[in-house]
């Protein structure tokens, strides 16, 4: 497990060791030393997490820090599960708390820490219209799942080149095969769209995005990464947010690297 997380913890380490200072505005959590130079597992994760979240400067493209939070910790997991390859690090996020006329779908690589694209992503139908306010799994609900998927290949469909999805959450995403919820291109995702009726037009529940970028997306994140899709859904849950593996992967890292760095 360490083995093929090595490189994880090593990013740890060089990204917090640039960071000679660090404020919170709200937006992340400030991370200090404590009295011995030491940090708790946690507190490495935090760490990592504000690093990533700053220099991808993700704020300024409009993802909230607690949505990334959570999709890292998942992503963690997946890997640690062997879900996802040692390889594998790209990140996909969808935030479909924020209005559709918003570019609320983010890909970031986390090992260069740079965001790859931000755009437009269509809900289902049955979610609601301008807001997704309600989700299911359920077939022929037209409405959207959230949690953790992982992408597999492409393929031709009726909506041209898609993107085969698989559901991660068992109850809330496990049926995303059966129900055919694909990433695919749509022209109702657009500005003029937007401009026509307020908001973006609606899927059947796939996360649909523009046609003029279904191409560059599926090039980018298919293969095995790690999608998240976040909702105003209080029911939600995931055992790929359980932070027992994410903080015992930072234990495993050597936190006397820090003992000379000042935060």
């Amino acid at each position: 497990m360490r083995k093929n997380f090595l490189w994880v913890a090593m990013s740890i380490l060089l990204f917090s060791a640039t960071i000679l200072s660090w404020k919170s505005d709200g937006t992340g959590r400030s991370v200090r030393a404590k009295k011995n130079g030491r940090f708790t597992p946690k507190e490495l994760f935090d760490q990592y997490v504000n690093t990533l979240y700053q220099a991808a400067q993700l704020q300024q493209a409009g993802l909230a820090f607690n949505v990334f939070e959570k999709a890292v910790m998942g992503y963690t997991n997946l890997k640690l599960n062997h879900i996802v390859p040692e390889n594998s690090s790209v990140l996909t996020v969808i935030d479909f708390a924020k209005s559709s006329r918003e570019k609320r779908m983010w890909i970031i690589d986390l090992l260069s820490r740079q965001l790859v694209l931000n755009t437009w992503v269509a809900h289902g139908s049955g979610s609601g219209e301008e807001m997704a306010n309600s989700f299911s799994d359920r077939n022929d609900s037209h409405q959207s799942s959230l949690g953790f998927y992982v992408t597999d290949k492409p393929y031709i469909g009726k909506h041209g080149r898609s993107l085969y999805l698989d559901g991660m959450d068992e109850g809330f995403n496990g049926s995303a095969r059966m129900r055919s919820i694909v990433l695919h291109g749509a022209n109702y995702v657009s500005q003029s769209a937007i401009n026509e009726q307020g908001f973006l037009g609606r899927s059947f529940g796939c996360p649909a995005v523009s046609p003029k970028l279904v191409n560059k997306i599926i090039n980018t994140i298919q293969g095995k990464t790690v999608i998240f899709i976040n909702g105003n859904d209080i029911s939600y849950t995931s055992k790929y947010l359980d932070e027992a593996g994410p903080f015992s992967l930072m234990a495993s890292a050597d936190t006397t690297a820090f003992d000379s760095v000042k935060f």
